[in-house]
Formats: C-alpha cells, sequence, structure tokens
C-alpha cells in the first residue's frame, strides 16, 4: 500500500471542506508519463494532475482529466472463464500451465507464444519475458508497442548501438527550433505540446515546423506547416543532410566519432527532393532554418514510425543529428515520442522478440549467458522470435499451438485484423488476460483470466524521456480480478519453476530487475538502475519519479554529447538511406488511406469509451476525404461511405476537409466490434512491415471509397446496451444509465413503429408517441415506461438532424411535451457537440459567445466559459470557431 505520507498533496472535498491525501500516480495513456493526483469523494474519484511531477508540472489532457469517469465496474472481467463458463483459479491455471506444458513437450518451445501490451507494467512485462525467454526457451514473445515504436528501436540500435532516446522533455523548451515528424502532438500528447505553447509563448523567437501530410491541430502553433508527399520523409531529411554538408554545417570534430558518414552523405545525393512534393520555396527555407539553428529538437512518432521504410526513416533523422553533432546537449537531439504509457518499460525488460533483458542482446552469447545464470534459467533462445505479424500468421499456419494474449486487443489493433480474428479463432488453445470481459479477442478465447486495471496495479512505469514513475493503487481488485505478474508467476510455479517466480510484492520484481540492470551495465548496456537494487517494500512505496540511468557512474542527464556510443568501437554509425516508394495505389483501389488516432480516445475504447465526455467530441468512426474527392464520388458531408481495400471493409461517417490532400484520406482506429462493428479500420490495412523493425506500415493502405447505400438514416437514444440489427451502427455512453446509437440501414420496413420496437428491444409495454412524414422519409418515435422516457428513435432519409445532447439528456427523465421535436425549447439553447471536453463545452456555446458577446480571442473564451484552459488540445478548433463565426465574419458574408 502506498505510504500516505508520500503523496504530498491535499484535495479539499467540495461537499465538506475537508482536506484529504491524495493518491500520487501515473497516468496510464500516451507516453508522457504524466503524474495524477487522486483522491476519494463522495462523488467519485477525483483526480488532478501532479504538480510535482516534472513531465507534466500539473497539466492534464481530457483523457487524464476524465479517468476519474473509466473506474466503474461496467464492462469487468470478474471471475476467469473458461469455454464461457465461470472457473475458479486454481482450475483455470492449472489449466493454463497444463495446456503450455503439452504444447511445449510435444511440440518444443516455439509452439507457444505471448502476445503482451505497452500498458502492462514494467513488472508484468519483466515476468513476462522471464517466463517465456528464460523458462519456456523460446523468444516468441512480442508486444503490441511492435505497432508503434518498433523503427524507433531498431534506427536507435543501428545508430548508436543501443535503444536510447539521448534528449529529455525540457529540450523542448531550450531548443530554438523543435521539428514535429510526423507527430500530431497537440492530440497524440496534448502534455508536450502545452508545454512547448508555454515556451514558444514565452519566447516568441522559437520557432516551430510541422512535418506531416495532414494539416493537424498541431499546425496551429507552427511557423512552417511542410505538407509533404506521404513517406517521402526519408527524402527530406536527406536533402537535409546535402544540405547541411554542403552549408558548411557538418560538426568536423563529432563526425570523427561517426562511421558512414561519407556512404550516408553519397546516397542522400543521389535522392530527389522532389518526391517531397513541396513547393520550393517551403523547401529551402526549412532546410535554411534547420541549418542555420544550432539548438534543434526533432520529435517524430507514428508517422516516422509506421511505415515499411520506417527504421530508414529514423536513421535519415538521426544522421542529420549526429552530422552536425546536435544531440545529447540541451536543447538539440532527435526525440521519439511513444504511443503508450510503458512503451520504453517493455523495452528496457526486453518485451520485444528480438530483445534481451535490460537492453542487453539476444544474438550476443555474453549477453545471453549473464541472463541466463542470473536468471538460473534452463534454457535460453539464441535466435529472435517471431515478431507480431509473423506471430499471427505462424497462430493461423498451426505452428503456434497455445497463445497468450495479455492486456490488448490485437482482433482490432493489428493489421489485417479480420484474418487476424480468425487466425486467433483458429488456434489449438487461447488464453486472454484482460479487465474487461467483452473485447474481440476476448470472444475468441478458450479461458478468460481477469486482471487488474489503472486505479488497481501496483508498479512502475517508464515515459518517453527515460523516467520511471510509479502507478500506484487507488482500491482493490475489482472482483477477483489479480495483477498481471501474479497471473503470469502462478502459471511458471505450475510449471514447475516456484523458486524463479516467488515473489509477493512488485518491490521484490522491481529490485531484482534493477539488480540485473547492474550486471548489464557492467557489460556495457545503458540501461543501468542498480542504484535501486536493493531497494525495500517501503522504498518502493515512496519511489519518486527518476530518470535512468540511476548507478554510482551515471544518474539521469543526457547521452551522447562527448561522443561516446555504445558500440564495438564507441563509435555512432550513420546509414546510408535510400527513400522507398510506398506500395501503389492502382485503378481498383485509387486512394491511399491514412490511420491515428482522436484527441479524447485510446486505442479501442475499452477505457475511454466509458466515459461519456470523451465521447461526444467525435462520437464514432469518420474518413477525412478532401473536398474534391468527395464530389468526384458523390460523397455528401455526414454521410456514410463504404471503404474497401484488398484486406476487408469499413464504414465511415464522412467529414469533408481540406486538411487532407486529395487522394488521401483519414480514419481513426479506435472503434471495435463493440462499438462500431463495421468502423474497425484496422480490418483495411495490409500486413506489410518493415523489414527491419517488424513494423507494419498503417498508413498507407490502398482503399476504394464508394457511398454506402443507405436508405435510411437514424439517431437513437436508449437505456439499454443494444447491438443493434441493422447495417450500420455506432454507440456511445451517455454516463448516466444510457447510449446513443447512430444507425443506418439499406431496406425500409413497412412498420416504423414496430421496427423501432425491435432495433432497440423496447418491450410492448411501453407507450409510444410517434410523428411520421413518409413522403420525407421521417420518422419519430418516443417510448416511455412509468412516466419516464426509455428510448427515442429519429429516421430520415438524410443523415439526421436533431439536438442530439438534449435528447441524451433525457432518458430516464419525464419527457418533455415538444421531445419528438428533437430540439430543446427556446429557453434552453443546444450546447452542440463537444468541442471541449475537459469542461464539457459544446460548439453551439462557443459559437454564441464569440458572435454575441464578441469573444475574439481564445484567451477571452477561456476567461469566460473555461475552454481551451486545460490541456489546450481544443484551441485550434475554438481559433477556426472565432474566425467563423466573429462579427466581422458575419458581417463579410452578409
Amino acid at each position: 500500500m502506498t505510504d500516505p505520507r508520500d503523496a504530498g498533496q491535499t484535495l479539499t472535498d467540495g461537499q465538506t471542506g475537508r482536506q484529504a491525501e491524495a493518491i500520487r500516480t501515473t497516468c496510464p495513456y500516451c507516453g508522457v508519463g504524466c503524474g495524477v493526483l487522486a483522491r476519494q469523494t463522495a462523488q467519485g474519484w477525483e483526480i488532478a494532475g501532479d504538480p510535482d511531477h516534472p513531465a507534466n508540472m500539473g497539466r492534464l489532457c481530457s483523457k487524464g482529466a476524465a479517468l476519474g469517469e473509466t473506474l466503474g465496474l461496467e464492462g469487468r472481467l470478474l471471475a476467469p472463464q473458461i469455454h464461457g463458463q465461470e472457473a475458479n483459479w486454481d482450475t483455470a491455471l492449472d489449466l493454463v500451465a497444463a495446456k503450455f506444458r503439452a504444447a511445449i513437450d510435444t511440440h518444443g518451445p516455439d509452439a507457444v507464444a505471448f502476445y503482451v501490451s505497452g500498458q502492462l507494467l514494467t513488472e508484468d512485462y519483466y515476468v513476462a519475458n522471464k517466463l517465456m525467454k528464460g523458462f519456456i526457451g523460446s523468444a516468441n514473445i512480442d508486444t503490441n508497442s511492435r505497432l508503434c515504436m518498433a523503427s524507433s528501436v531498431a534506427g536507435h540500435r543501428r545508430a548508436f548501438g543501443t535503444d536510447t532516446v539521448p534528449g529529455l522533455y525540457e529540450d523542448l523548451e531550450q531548443a530554438d527550433l523543435v521539428v514535429l515528424v510526423g507527430s500530431n502532438l497537440a492530440w497524440c500528447h496534448p502534455v508536450l505540446f502545452q508545454r512547448l505553447v508555454a515556451a514558444k509563448a514565452a519566447r516568441p523567437a522559437l520557432r516551430v515546423v510541422v512535418v506531416d501530410p495532414r494539416r493537424t491541430a498541431s499546425c496551429d502553433l507552427a511557423d512552417l506547416h511542410l505538407a509533404l508527399a506521404p513517406g517521402s520523409d526519408a527524402a527530406l531529411f536527406n536533402a537535409l543532410l546535402v544540405h547541411l554538408a554542403d552549408s558548411g554545417k557538418v560538426d568536423a570534430d563529432f563526425i570523427n566519432n561517426i562511421n558512414g558518414f561519407d556512404a550516408a552523405l553519397e546516397a542522400a545525393r543521389q535522392e530527389d527532393s522532389a518526391r517531397c512534393n513541396l513547393p520550393q520555396a517551403d523547401l529551402e527555407a526549412f532546410l535554411a532554418l534547420w541549418a542555420g539553428t544550432q539548438k534543434v529538437v526533432t520529435v517524430y512518432s507514428q508517422g516516422i514510425n509506421q511505415s515499411a521504410s520506417g527504421s530508414d526513416k529514423v536513421n535519415a533523422i538521426l544522421n542529420c543529428h549526429l552530422a552536425t553533432g546536435r544531440i545529447g546537449r540541451p536543447g538539440m537531439g532527435p526525440f521519439s515520442v511513444t504511443g503508450q504509457p510503458n512503451a520504453m518499460g517493455g523495452r528496457e525488460v526486453g518485451g520485444l522478440a528480438n530483445m534481451l533483458a535490460c537492453h542487453l542482446e539476444l544474438e550476443v552469447p555474453a549477453h545471453r549467458a549473464a541472463v541466463q545464470t542470473f536468471w538460473a534459467a534452463p534454457a535460453m533462445p539464441e535466435t529472435p522470435g517471431l515478431k507480431a505479424v509473423d506471430m499471427f500468421r505462424a497462430v493461423e499456419a498451426g505452428t503456434i499451438k497455445a497463445l497468450w494474449i495479455i492486456c490488448t486487443n490485437p482482433a482490432v489493433s493489428m493489421p489485417d485484423a479480420d484474418r487476424v480474428a480468425r487466425a486467433i479463432a483458429s488456434c489449438d488453445f487461447v488464453v486472454v488476460s484482460d479487465m474487461m470481459a467483452s473485447t474481440d479477442t476476448t470472444r475468441l478465447a478458450h479461458v478468460l483470466l481477469p486482471a487488474t486495471g489503472w486505479g488497481e496495479k501496483d508498479g512502475t512505469v517508464t515515459n518517453s524521456e527515460r523516467r520511471i514513475s510509479r502507478q500506484r493503487a487507488l482500491r482493490p481488485a475489482a472482483g477477483q480480478a489479480r495483477h498481471d505478474w501474479q497471473i503470469l508467476a502462478e502459471v511458471g510455479r505450475r510449471m514447475g519453476w516456484a523458486e524463479a517466480f516467488a515473489w509477493d510484492y512488485p518491490a521484490q520484481i522491481f529490485a531484482e530487475h534493477a539488480a540485473l540492470s547492474g550486471i548489464a551495465g557492467a557489460l556495457g548496456s545503458d540501461f543501468d538502475i542498480s542504484d535501486h537494487a536493493g531497494i525495500s517494500s517501503a522504498g518502493f512505496d515512496a519511489l519518486a519519479p527518476f530518470l535512468w540511468p540511476a548507478n554510482p557512474r551515471q544518474r539521469g542527464g543526457r547521452f551522447f554529447a562527448e561522443g561516446r556510443f555504445h558500440t564495438a568501437d564507441g563509435r555512432a554509425r550513420m546509414l546510408p538511406i535510400t527513400a522507398r516508394t510506398p506500395q501503389p495505389t492502382d485503378a481498383a483501389h485509387p486512394f491511399r488511406l491514412n490511420t491515428g488516432r482522436v484527441r479524447d480516445h485510446w486505442h479501442t475504447m475499452t477505457r475511454t469509451g466509458l466515459s461519456a465526455r470523451l465521447s461526444q467530441h467525435l462520437a464514432e468512426p469518420y474518413l477525412e476525404i478532401h473536398p474534391h474527392d468527395a464530389a468526384a464520388l458523390g460523397l455528401a458531408a455526414a454521410s456514410l461511405a463504404e471503404v474497401t481495400s484488398p484486406q476487408g471493409r469499413a464504414v465511415l461517417r464522412v467529414l469533408i476537409s481540406d486538411k487532407v490532400a486529395p487522394g488521401h484520406p483519414f480514419a481513426p482506429i479506435h472503434w471495435s466490434g463493440e462499438t462500431a462493428p463495421t468502423g474497425r479500420v484496422d480490418a483495411l490495412v495490409p500486413a506489410i512491415t518493415d523489414p527491419v523493425s517488424g513494423q507494419p506500415d498503417s498508413k498507407a493502405a490502398v482503399v476504394a471509397i464508394a457511398p454506402f447505400p443507405a436508405a435510411w438514416f437514424g439517431y437513437a437514444v436508449t437505456a439499454q446496451d443494444l447491438r443493434p440489427d441493422c447495417a450500420y451502427w455506432a454507440r456511445a455512453t451517455l454516463g448516466h444509465g444510457g447510449w446513443r446509437y447512430e444507425l443506418a440501414g439499406t431496406h425500409c420496413p413497412d412498420d416504423w413503429g414496430r421496427e423501432a420496437r425491435r432495433l432497440l428491444s423496447v418491450p410492448d409495454s411501453a407507450a409510444m408517441q410517434a410523428y411520421s412524414d413518409p413522403a420525407r422519409g421521417q420518422h419519430r418515435m418516443v417510448f416511455t415506461e412509468t412516466g419516464r422516457l426509455i428510448a427515442a428513435l429519429f429516421i430520415d432519409r438524410q443523415p439526421v438532424a436533431v439536438a442530439r445532447d438534449h435528447l441524451a439528456s433525457l432518458i430516464g427523465a419525464e419527457p418533455e411535451r415538444d421531445a419528438l421535436a428533437g430540439r430543446p425549447a427556446a429557453d434552453r439553447p443546444d450546447p452542440g457537440a463537444t468541442v471541449c471536453a475537459c469542461f464539457n463545452v459544446g460548439v453551439n456555446t462557443l459559437a454564441r459567445a464569440i458572435a454575441e458577446q464578441g469573444l475574439l480571442s481564445v484567451e477571452a473564451i477561456g476567461d469566460a466559459l473555461k475552454a481551451g484552459t486545460n490541456c489546450g488540445s481544443c484551441r485550434p478548433e475554438i481559433k477556426a470557431l472565432i474566425a467563423r463565426h466573429s462579427p466581422a465574419m458575419k458581417e463579410a458574408a452578409e
């Protein structure tokens, strides 16, 4: 348990005025690793940013601020299940151990596999890695981090000799130029973006460049936006390397510490920067700015990594920093920002199939021997295991006989997701450990094991700047849930290795991990936290955030400024990079689909989908498409588009926008079979991978697009959690015992009243009020029981135009006389779709404030409505609304 003296912060109970201790923990979302203060009140969990945590200094994004809304038991897996029937833990664990032992004994250790997650704590990850690599004797353990940062790992290892992030977050504030490459920092790492916003406000001379084919929210801060051709990032940085050499900006002293400079420069000279498809003036401005600015930080993320040539793109960036010596010093260096809360911790324990614990090398005999000796392990693999895509191919082929999936949802998130789902379903034995009972993946398991989630887990995570922080439990485990490390250790003991998996507390695992890191440090590894090898449970409870390395030789700080690297000769390596052309489009699939995240949701929404306010900004899957493409295809705004690829199909809401280039639509990844079965975007993505990193190319699927032939569109609110039987549906929680649904169908029924009862599972005993205009295809039905509204359905031939939030507020209440109107009375203005999720401020509220109160700056809006004053990720939208609704604009339009 957490020592309350460690909390060090009090929050006031707004009801009683009493002061209570808050528990310090860490946010479970992106790799920023924000500190969180959590305190229980009579109304639930109160969440605030930790002002003393160095990553966020009190800031939280909309997702972090809403964590208290995700701690209910709705949808939780509360007991083990075998073939869908509840079982006790001993029976379930005995079965898992027996099935894995039988597969190993019959077919060898490589007949089993673990697929794990960057949302595991480091202690969970460590135990999984130890069990698979040290005791089962296979390297068939990979992680969903393969889908987001494997190319960065490969690039680091090729250049530096080890997977080292050289810099720190404070470099963003100390730089004179920050370049965001393939990173929508404003939406995907909002707290880092706000640190950058604050730095630019304090020092306007700081320049920001965004390199991204899309015009994202991050461009709001940019002095220059390079909307380069998708996939041409390596060509851009090759052009930069040539310019650096030709303009005399290469650091002659620093390149004495580098191998491969001449070959890298020669390859770059063969590149044609025209493939970037940039205006020459913009290209020259970027080259001059980067070359002429000593303190440069290049931040990159999934737009670089998620590519069939992601590793080369990473190394093209690293080449430029190495050639100029702009690395490892304040305000300069390449910076990979990770997508998951503990992707870095997974890298540290060797969670990837081609890595060993503590950044040691699986294929180096001395490294293997050191780890095997430390663990007293019976067997160690000598070669890498199967990376994620190859692992599921082996499951499909039947060579993997037993598969354990932990804390992730590959039936949604893997590329070629439908094929992955079929592969899992065909496997002889599948175990899934999860906190949620019903996901696309849990439905395919033979055994379900209930795991703890955020608020119950207790251990450590590492953020993108190498800072290790404690994630502390706020409450006991739900139901019979257990920590992932406990579940894995129990199976290890049942498989015959009791002594090796005999921990009682996570502090013991962390201490073992730290002790092993000291051995790794003696072998030359960068990862050494042996200061903590003797940590006690009390010390672990009180552990403050710290940067690694943490050992007698080095504590925290940056890497590589002195030109010493972790290669055999101590020199860095620059690589010759040739930009590669993405998979070509063709007549049948003329569009290239970009995929990514939205501001307020996370992965497959098993957590964020529980929060009503996080679902109000963008409530359903969508296709963002350029106006020219939409016109050519006959797609109207808010209609539905059918998107097909050689791998699969999706139906998505149409969002027409010039923020994407013609021919290059965008779709977010978050929706699943639980929230929008036809919105599973990774079903469209091919399983093409980077040959070095094994990371899938998630941003270049070739697709065809056509209007979806909807005969009707619908919007419904209901007190029931449903799976409507119609061609298209997407659902979101209302947060007060109800749900909202977007619907569409391809055939009109004869009786809409009867159809409404069927679609929404309305009992015959419910009273119905209805309005119908068959000529216009409009039908509206409101259902009540005991004077309370239990369901409402609005149908139209066109996308339904009603006040959605107003209708949602009526569930469980006495319906208004004009409920069938679908809009509130004049004295109750409709706030509209949420723009600011932190303070639940809608688009109509903002538009009225701009037009009627003359609030013509983001700051004025913030003073009046609070919108934009927390995480700030809505500020670009607020700016756009000001431009659209200001009195001057309205006057010009008139």
